[in-house]
């Protein structure tokens, strides 16, 4: 008697009206239920039948009503969808066509599907990878969630879904640009090229390095300063501003680095061979000289000029660093002429690295990770490489073009692509300056770290220290590094100008200061200058990018240790985040980021207190870990599905306060 009673609906209508409503984010638990975040502190408990009617991530206002004695949220009105485009896995569910979503929040929810038009639903299969589009939400009042399929990434079981999945997530490309039939050279008439192919240049590089951009040349003199001439290889000799290709590479932004293979922001034919300096080939390429002191000083003796050059010798970093480190290499055995020129690049590498030592800031070294894999996409070793000889000597070397290049552009155009750095944020300068120097001992003061020197004093002083803890605290202070096209200083480095020219074949950002250069050395207007977007622009790129590397990392890495937890195999693990819920650690052995749960540390909640704010975990108030601390960890699960590693320490911590006579574990 009461179905369908306009009373009834009314008065319901009247009782909503007068419930409080409150706007939030739907924070979904793989239970069934989920909460309405308000803010940082204020959450809503959401029944299961209630979450039935919105999404992990939704933005929604919903009525706030007491259901036994208990507040609860009901979403009423989407005010932004949290899914949109997403990846997700076909599932088949009574012969009908599903998606899940590939989210860790999502993964139990089965979608209703359709494919796009032109695509045939028989070429899907369950567990394929896909590209899907929500369509349909029940709070715009559809009758149920419903999604359709845009694009097919690979079948269920395919080894490259690490990478192709990933790239589609990120809306990344898979695949080079294409290239053109003929490439010809459209360099300015007025842009005269020297023949510098009698010098003897040299290329360092990885092994299997194809796209070679920078040759290298140094000569000591008698005084003993060096005289240091750089030649980068010049992809705006072949693209100018107008070229369809300028604009695919201003998409790409850069090359995408990913572990076992790269995506190139230009088409391999360009890059891997007309700009790429091979050996005994003559190449176009933009060169800068200068006179570095032996006490590493760089000179004003800059200069900036058009060449046409040639690599002498394709050396490798590991086989240049054996020669220099032990004196000689089972696999390179240099002539006279190329060892002059390797010895006189390794000494003025000293000479820059101990000047920034002592003047500048010199980051610690770390390894790089590097994943090996088979012909079929297999890991079949994680290799954990140090920065040795030869890769300083480079390091040194672009560090030093790329401070010529800032000199010169800000000198001729205040203008260009400038990598920058802010210091410390200055809502966070007082916080930094109580950490380090709450006696006022020291010489750091609120006003002297908020200056370039300030800050790089200070960060050298770290440097020193017997442990990273105050250092770990202190980077969450720091503003993030930027591209823009103001010449600013870059606090990190601790350089007073920065931009980058050395890698135009990888790097947008650089193609644009080749052109601004070559309007320097033509005394011209550039034919291209950066607007205040393109900064914008290849931040966002590079952090897709960086957020595309870290996902296929993690992905192989819960692949290759899967079986770890059975083997009860020990690592070293160091501690670069702490929050509340436990501890974040890098595996020192392969690279790999684990978590460590509050739980497993110490089972008891009311003794075990990880404080995000400090950078430590304290037992009984006493302090036992703290950020970049190393401690011995095994792995207890590896979630493929996730792509998570979960790890505890084998330092074991009875759940039992000790006797007051006894002290606690350290």
């Amino acid at each position: 008697m009461f179905q369908d009673n306009p009373l009834l609906a009314q008065l319901k209508q009247q009782i909503q009206e007068t419930l409080p409503k409150k706007e939030g984010t739907i924070k979904a638990t793989d239970k069934g239920f989920g909460f309405l975040e308000v803010d940082s502190k204020t959450s809503f408990f959401i029944p299961p039948p209630y979450m039935k009617k919105c999404m992990h991530g939704d933005k929604v206002v919903a009525i706030i009503r007491t259901e036994k004695e208990k507040e609860v949220a009901e979403p009423e009105e989407l005010v932004e969808q949290g899914l949109n485009r997403f990846i997700g896995r076909v599932k088949m569910f009574k012969g009908k066509l599903n998606v899940t979503p590939d989210h860790p929040q999502l993964k139990k929810q089965s979608l209703k599907a359709k494919v796009k038009k032109g695509l045939n639903p028989e070429h899907f299969a369950e567990g394929d990878w896909v590209v899907a589009h929500l369509i349909r939400h029940p709070l715009k009042g559809d009758n149920g969630f419903f999604v359709e399929i845009s694009e097919k990434i690979t079948d269920a079981n395919d080894k490259i879904a690490p990478w192709w999945v990933t790239l589609a997530q990120n809306d990344l490309p898979n695949s080079e640009p294409a290239g053109i039939d003929n490439w010809s050279l459209k360099d300015d008439e007025a842009l005269e090229r020297i023949d510098m192919t009698h010098v003897p240049f040299v290329t360092i590089d990885g092994a299997s390095t194809k796209d070679m951009d920078d040759a290298l040349y140094a000569k000591k003199t008698e005084s003993g300063d060096f005289e240091l001439t750089i030649a980068i290889a010049d992809p705006t000799a072949y693209i100018t501003p107008e070229d369809e290709m300028d604009k695919v590479a201003r998409e790409r932004g850069f090359t995408i680095y990913l572990p076992g293979r790269n995506i190139p922001m230009l088409p391999r034919d360009l890059a891997d061979d007309l700009c790429s300096l091979i050996e005994d080939e003559v190449r176009p390429a933009l060169c800068c000289s200068v006179t570095v002191s032996k006490d590493g000083v760089i000179n004003d003796d800059i200069k900036f000029f058009a060449a046409n050059i040639k690599s002498h010798a394709r050396l490798v970093y590991d086989q240049v660093s054996d020669w220099l480190e032990n004196g000689s290499s089972d696999e390179w055995q240099p002539n006279e002429q190329i060892s002059t020129i390797v010895r006189d690049l390794y000494e003025f590498s000293l000479a820059r690295a101990n000047w920034r030592e002592e003047n500048a800031v010199v980051f610690p070294d770390r390894p790089d990770y590097r994943f090996e894999l088979s012909e079929d996409n297999d890991v079949v070793a994680i290799h954990a490489d140090m920065r040795r000889s030869a890769n300083r000597l480079v390091e040194e070397s672009m560090i030093t073009a790329n401070i010529c290049a800032g000199k010169t552009l800000q000198a001729t155009f205040n203008s260009g692509v400038f990598n920058t750095h802010a210091g410390f944020k200055p809502e966070k300068i007082a916080d930094v300056v109580e950490l380090v120097n709450p006696q006022g001992e020291l010489p750091y003061s609120a006003e002297s770290i908020a200056t370039l020197e300030g800050f790089s004093a200070l960060r050298r002083w770290l440097g020193k220290q017997e442990t990273s803890y105050l250092d770990n605290r202190i980077r969450k202070s720091q503003a993030y590094s930027e591209i823009g096209n103001q010449p600013l200083p870059h606090y990190a480095m601790g350089l007073d100008i920065y931009a980058t020219w050395t890698s135009p074949i990888r790097k947008y950002g650089d193609m644009i200061n080749h052109r601004m250069l070559k309007a320097h050395i033509l005394g011209k207007e550039p034919v291209q200058t950066p607007d205040e977007m393109v900064g914008e622009e290849l931040a966002l790129h590079r952090k897709h990018h960086k957020i595309a590397e870290r996902n296929v990392g993690d992905w192989l890495y819960a692949r290759t240790l899967a079986e770890e937890p059975s083997k009860a195999t020990t690592f070293t693990g160091e501690i670069f985040d702490i929050n509340r819920a436990g501890m974040r650690i890098r595996l020192i052995e392969n690279g790999a980021a684990a978590f460590i749960p509050g739980s497993l540390i110490l089972d008891n909640k009311e003794r075990l207190v990880c404080n995000s704010e400090e950078g430590s975990t304290s037992i009984d108030n006493e302090v036992v870990y703290r950020l970049g601390d190393t401690l011995e960890v095994v792995l207890t699960e590896v979630n493929q599905e996730n792509r998570s590693l979960v790890a505890k320490p084998t330092q074991v911590f009875a759940d039992s306060k000790p006797a007051e006579t006894e002290s606690a574990p350290e």
